[in-house]
């Protein structure tokens, strides 16, 4: 018998790649405070929010700022990020999404977005994909960033959804905890060593194929 599921989807690196744009946007911000800010530091904000990814910028490169400059320094560093998010097209969904949304759409089950983007809406505007989705959980709804389980809970009651017949797609640690900490099931985008937690674990959204998905909702 098939179980009603609904999907829950994160944004950066799930359906998009927009962490090289942010990757961008806070070296340039670090290179003018004075020190590198590597891709290796990039992977420590994978999921977290802008106020807390600046903290941990600020404590790499060991800068202390007035309140008022961090403002500063966040709203510049949203504005660069934002005149890349303009320019993006269709070209940039990632692989598989397309596919994924169509069996899901085929199937009559429903999807939502959970993400710690403010910019999230923008972003699947830009793309097209923005119409397609039942509900957008966004920076704007949570209070809580992950590993904190608010945004998928606030997705699955705007999904009209209980929980555990929810299935989350993350690529980021932080994202798996806070969909298992919601009682949902985990599937991991990326590397299976670090995704460790997830139920499933894929390269990337190609895996989800519509064997397994059967197979998820018998």
């Amino acid at each position: 018998m098939k179980k009603e599921i609904a999907f829950i989807f994160d944004l950066d690196g799930v359906i998009v790649d927009t962490a090289k744009y942010h990757f961008l946007a806070w070296r340039n911000l670090a290179i003018q405070l004075g020190f590198e800010f590597t891709e290796a530091h990039n992977e420590l904000l994978k999921g977290v929010s802008r106020v807390k990814s600046l903290e941990i910028l600020l404590n790499i490169g060991k800068v202390e700022l007035s309140e008022e400059e961090k403002q500063k320094y966040l709203l510049q560093k949203n504005e660069e990020y934002l005149g890349f998010v303009y320019k993006m097209t269709s070209e940039e969904i990632l692989p598989g999404i397309n596919n994924l949304l169509n069996y899901l759409d085929d199937n009559k089950i429903s999807y939502a977005l959970g993400s710690a983007s403010k910019n999230a809406p923008l972003i699947l505007e830009k793309v097209g994909l923005l119409n397609r989705f039942t509900a957008i959980v966004d920076g704007n709804d949570v209070s809580k960033a992950k590993p904190d389980p608010e945004v998928f809970l606030i997705g699955a009651q705007k999904l009209n959804m209980k929980p555990n017949n929810c299935i989350v797609v993350e690529d980021a640690i932080a994202g798996i905890q806070a969909a298992n900490a919601a009682n949902m099931i985990s599937i991991g985008i990326g590397d299976a060593k670090v995704l460790n937690e997830a139920a499933y674990v894929f390269e990337d959204v190609t895996g989800l194929t519509p064997h397994f998905l059967k197979k998820l909702m018998q």
